[in-house]
């Protein structure tokens, strides 16, 4: 192992990223399983793919209704008692799919599965904001856009590996088995951060007078992002208000018509339209994520060096104004792509380029809301999920009608949209509001 691996090893806030790492792994494998499923659910429960859609639509409403609420609640409990009470509720959420079909059948089973979506996505509303917070109270300003990319790839590789491992999961146990068998790791991760994650750098009994020092001079007091830090109405009105904040909100909003469109159709794309076997598709949909993961991280390193060289202002908004604009070609591209193995490759290059703009977003919104971080972040982040409400449904029922190349063209202006609203983001300090 190198000096540097050594030293990093050695330091408490890379254990701690870990932590926050595994458990956006562990969300997005969560949240990716339903729509690998659904090859299986939907002729054994007699559901329709526009049903699927509602499901899904189901946990993206609690998800970015939770958001902000989310972000208030770790920033007054702390982070350590919110990742074990989210974690649980998830996992609650996460055995009840599999489970409700031995209780319930017909419309009582699909109100069943869609209470147990929009369980998981309250339940999981807090994990980003909140992990925001433990980045701003763990690493210095000018690595938060590097951790924040870095997590990010955590994210996607559990969306990159939910198609491979539950399609065969499923071809070998059935879709129930797959889905409990697949449910258990996260109890040990949800214990293990219990017995060892801290909410700052000052609460835990490892960490060394000189890792504080290499953390920032700013946590020689406690840390805005503490237990039972007050939040006030007044506090979030005044957020709500900020223009930086509601503008990253609204690009968020378009990016993540694109984001959800890639990460939750690229499955069922692959079989429906291009033709590809269940074992086939579930193998080739691993690309785009992959992509997406390789993308966050360089965006993150990218980020971070754009801000020491150009400063914030356009040091957050470059890589979104070049990255969004690609995007929108290589939507384009893929789904007039002859050849479906090109088509796969362009879709991966196009989520690539989507979660290159990951590490400026939450930088930027961690930049802004200094000391607020988690509900500026939690806001942002219920603007990014709007994109998913509003683009499920348009995806659903688009694809079942068999137009998927115009869920593809809508796909394209949301992604322009999201880059022109960063020239009126402005991001500097808290100071600005």
């Amino acid at each position: 192992m190198s000096a540097t691996l050594w030293t990093i090893a050695g330091r408490v806030r890379w254990r701690i990223f870990a932590f926050l790492f595994g458990f956006g792994f562990l969300a997005y494998f969560q949240q990716k399983t339903i729509t690998v499923a659904a090859e299986r659910m939907m002729p054994e429960l007699g559901l329709s793919q526009l049903q699927i859609g509602w499901l899904e639509q189901a946990f993206v409403l609690g998800y970015a209704i939770f958001q902000m609420p989310g972000g208030v609640f770790g920033q007054r409990l702390g982070a350590r008692y919110t990742f074990v009470v989210i974690g649980l509720l998830a996992f609650l959420a996460t055995v009840a799919t599999p489970i409700a079909p031995q209780f319930f059948s017909g419309e009582g089973l699909f109100i069943a599965l869609l209470a147990a979506q929009v369980l998981l996505g309250c339940s999981q509303g807090a994990i980003f904001p909140v992990s925001a917070g433990v980045f701003e109270a763990w690493f210095p300003a000018n690595r938060w856009a590097l951790v924040q990319g870095l997590q990010t790839m955590g994210l996607q590789f559990g969306a990159a590996l939910t198609a491979p491992l539950i399609a065969s999961m499923m071809s070998a146990l059935g879709w129930q088995p797959a889905l409990l068998w697949a449910s258990l790791p996260a109890l040990v991760l949800i214990a293990l951060w219990g017995w060892y994650g801290r909410n700052t750098p000052r609460e835990h009994a490892s960490v060394t007078a000189e890792e504080l020092t290499e953390i920032g001079t700013q946590h020689s007091a406690p840390p805005a992002a503490t237990v039972h830090s007050a939040v006030t109405l007044a506090q979030v009105w005044a957020l709500v208000r900020n223009r930086n904040v509601l503008l990253l909100g609204l690009s968020y909003m378009c990016m993540n018509y694109t984001f959800y469109l890639l990460s939750n159709w690229v499955f069922l794309y692959l079989i429906q339209e291009r033709k590809f076997s269940l074992l086939e598709g579930g193998w080739l949909a691993t690309a785009p994520p992959l992509a997406a993961a390789l993308g966050a991280g360089v965006g993150g390193v990218a980020t971070g060096l754009l801000c020491q060289r150009f400063g914030n202002r356009w040091g957050f908004r470059l890589l979104p104004l070049v990255a969004l604009p690609l995007v929108a070609g290589l939507l384009l591209l893929a789904v007039n792509a002859a050849n479906p193995y090109v088509a796969v490759a362009v879709l991966a290059l196009c989520f690539g380029g989507v979660e290159l703009t990951e590490g400026a977003y939450w930088g930027a919104g961690m930049t802004v809301g200094r000391g607020d971080t988690m509900a500026v972040c939690g806001f942002m982040n219920t603007g990014g999920n709007l994109g998913g409400i509003i683009g499920i449904p348009i995806v659903a029922y688009l694809s079942a009608h068999h137009l998927w190349s115009l869920a593809f063209i809508v796909g394209t202006g949301f992604a322009l949209a999201g880059a022109l609203a960063w020239f009126g983001i402005d991001v500097r300090t808290i100071e600005d509001r």
